[in-house]
């Protein structure tokens, strides 16, 4: 399908509204995922034209994507990946996890920026990151779609090695997703050591659901952003 292609235009406008110099595009991947961790990368691109065929990841072809990320990770000014492993999300929630997961990256940064392009339409940074959301902004900002190219590559990559001992859950292919070959290994196995024991998928499971962790994080009174996806997905 046909798409318009990222621009520099966000990016522009915090520069002339903020002053900032360094600005750095946010994407995770895994957040909807019953097993693995999530990822952050954090790219700095500056204004310069980005490869050709960049865009959301998910818009891409696996194998064109690989090739990609090759490109991007040399092209970028710099970047760095952040992640937060199943038993963080586990223990802190998917809010704090991803918040988690994106200092990590930024900090990784080799050089801090002044101002964050976060994909989305929520802020799960805060403070002392000087932040603008984007609803979509893997499609529209060039900072961010190089960022959602490399995460989902390397987060790929992690999930295909933590499967090889767990070939019956196709991590290679789904990546910890939910899908029918997932779910049947799920019924009949249970959870593998990398799965996130408190999420709602575990309410359809009767004989594992014993496993499931409570949610200690749930009454911190800190709204939780969407990512817990049950069975029925």
């Amino acid at each position: 399908m046909p798409y318009e292609a990222p621009t520099h235009t966000v990016e522009r406008s915090l520069r002339a509204t903020t002053g900032a110099k360094i600005i750095a595009g946010v994407d995770e991947v895994g957040r909807g995922a019953w097993a693995g961790p999530v990822t952050v990368c954090a790219a700095v691109t500056g204004l310069r034209r980005p490869p050709d065929g960049l865009t959301d990841s998910k818009l891409i072809s696996p194998k064109r994507r690989e090739t990609l990320a090759v490109e991007l990770e040399s092209w970028v000014s710099g970047y760095a990946l952040g992640h937060a492993s199943h038993e963080e999300i586990d223990g802190l929630g998917m809010t704090a996890a991803l918040r988690l997961a994106a200092v990590r990256a930024l900090e990784g940064l080799p050089v801090q920026p002044d101002a964050v392009i976060l994909d989305g339409k929520h802020d799960y940074l805060g403070a002392p990151w000087q932040v603008r959301t984007v609803i979509k902004g893997d499609r529209s900002c060039i900072a961010v779609a190089a960022a959602s190219v490399i995460a989902k590559v390397r987060r790929d990559k992690m999930m295909a090695e933590l499967g090889i001992d767990h070939a019956d859950f196709g991590f290679a292919a789904n990546a910890g997703y939910p899908s029918p070959v997932h779910r049947a290994a799920l019924e009949e196995r249970g959870p593998t050591p990398y799965h996130r024991l408190s999420w709602a998928y575990l309410d359809a499971l009767p004989q594992w659901r014993h496993l499931k962790k409570a949610r200690s994080w749930a009454d911190v009174g800190v709204p939780e952003i969407e990512g817990q996806l049950g069975f029925d997905f």
